[in-house]
């Protein structure tokens, strides 16, 4: 006879390992589904308005030329951070031989914009990358206007977190020389 616990135990669900999602994504299963992989979870991801896309397009814009020949900046490219997660962060600043073997799973600098999506990318994705050992995360509070700056991961948090709002700059750990005004990353203010 099972008890409660046994039962219990056989149904758990199993995560899905990074390496069979890329597979699945080889093979085309989730063709034209904005996915990445949480924890062992699909998850979708959110959708991104003008404010979103606003704020990526200028971090591109300020951070591939400032780099050009010292580092990658992906834009919405997937990162391994362990082995049961594959998130897309908005920007990846990786080192120039990261990808040789396939997925990156090292960066000097990840960014997450968040509208929509500020709970999850505070309550999950910050911890993941911290947990995954990232040196640098920021994350674009495009609802405030700041910036918040997360640095020195210790286990699924960060030893060092401040916030820089317009009129402030901000620059990289990895990249000293590389300073963003936050005023930069917003749409100008409707009079």
């Amino acid at each position: 006879m099972q008890t409660h616990d046994t039962v219990a135990e056989s149904s758990r669900i199993r995560p899905l390992r990074r390496t069979e999602y890329e597979r699945l994504v080889e093979l085309g299963a989730f063709e034209n589904e904005k996915i990445e992989l949480m924890h062992g979870e699909i998850v979708y991801m959110s959708p991104q308005g003008y404010e979103h896309y606003y704020a990526v397009g200028q971090l591109n814009n300020l951070l591939a030329p400032a780099l050009h020949r010292r580092a990658l900046v992906l834009m919405q490219a997937p990162i391994a951070a362990g082995p049961t997660s594959e998130p897309e962060p908005d920007i990846s600043v990786l080192p120039l031989d990261a990808m040789d073997e396939g997925i990156a799973n090292r960066a000097h600098l990840i960014i997450e914009v968040a509208h929509s999506s500020l709970h999850i990318d505070r309550t999950e994705k910050l911890p993941l990358y911290a947990s995954a050992g990232f040196p640098e995360v920021w994350l674009v509070d495009v609802n405030a206007r700041a910036l918040f700056v997360h640095r020195q991961p210790a286990g699924d948090a960060w030893a060092e977190v401040f916030r820089v709002v317009e009129g402030g700059t901000v620059s990289m750990l990895a990249f000293p020389d590389v300073t963003i005004e936050v005023a930069q990353l917003f749409p100008p203010r409707k009079k």
